[in-house]
């Protein structure tokens, strides 16, 4: 049975010690130096003795709890920090051009409410690192809304309503002129049952971006009343209890924005259904 302390060190979220002990310029550049100066003068038990040495640190350096403290975890928190703000920019670009705007203006917002905060002699920067650190998670929840609204926008778009009824009315004379026992009467059959599913998906994916572009617009008012307010917050708990009314919505956000995402796919698959039904028919 494995230990649960195995597991946490084995998990894929836990600091890669032993590579931040090993590929590090300091100790990559013994290593050369030590190997380039044995070849040089012949002297072999230079390079035995570094790697001796090396196999010593390999083998205590990553769990020296001195060394984590003050060198691998500081990477790892910077490691952390560049990697989410390049899957922000990532997301950003994906963006269409008012959501970039939108995503730039909250950006400047959460800076604004960072520095109302920070000069707000009531609250310290230890009590406010916690609560404002939120303010990170709403703004990515906010590109990842825009990017499905946008995505959800433009198949709506590209929707053909006069095409889709004169399809309907088209099978579903095609269904009536043949008998049940004709194979038009079954594909005509099968294309309505079709066209029905894709109209009532694309009315779910209405509303729900209705709905996520309400969630957007609510995130934005609330940080702009969160920045009207913070100058006269007296009490961390009261600007932590502001920002936790707004997460309190990020899980449905999320929620909606999978479900939208599920209903997009569903309606790309049943774009491809119609012409695989008249493929069919006419062979």
């Amino acid at each position: 049975m494995v230990s649960g302390s195995a597991k946490k060190r084995g998990s894929s979220e836990d600091p890669p010690y032993a590579r931040y002990a090993f590929l590090n310029p300091y100790n990559l550049s013994l290593l050369m130096g030590a190997g380039a100066t044995a070849a040089a003068t012949g002297h072999w038990w230079i390079a035995v003795c570094a790697g001796a040495t090396e196999a010593v640190w390999m083998l205590f350096a990553p769990d020296s709890e001195l060394l984590r403290r003050t060198w691998f975890d500081a990477k790892w928190a910077e490691s952390k920090t560049y990697d989410a703000e390049r899957r922000r920019e990532l997301k950003f670009r994906t963006l269409l051009p008012n959501d970039q705007q939108r995503a730039f203006q909250l950006r400047e917002q959460r800076t604004r409410i960072y520095q109302l905060a920070q000069d707000n002699p009531s609250l310290t920067v230890e009590l406010l690192e916690p609560e404002l650190a939120k303010l990170d998670a709403l703004y990515e929840d906010f590109i990842d809304l825009a990017a499905v609204c946008g995505r959800s926008e433009r198949h709506l778009a590209s929707f053909d309503v006069p095409s889709m009824q004169k399809s309907w009315k088209y099978y579903e004379s095609q269904k009536k002129t043949f008998p049940a026992s004709d194979q038009r009467h079954e594909v005509a059959s099968k294309n309505l049952e079709v066209i029905s599913l894709r109209m009532q998906r694309l009315e779910q994916v209405r509303k729900n971006l209705q709905t996520s572009r309400g969630q957007m617009d609510l995130m934005e008012n609330s940080l702009r009343l969160l920045a009207d307010e913070i100058v006269t917050v007296a009490d961390p708990s009261e600007l932590g209890g502001r920002l936790d009314e707004l997460r309190i919505g990020v899980q449905a956000i999320r929620e909606t924005s999978q479900e939208s995402e599920m209903l997009y796919e569903e309606i790309l698959e049943l774009d491809e259904a119609p012409a695989r039904a008249d493929a069919s028919r006419r062979r």
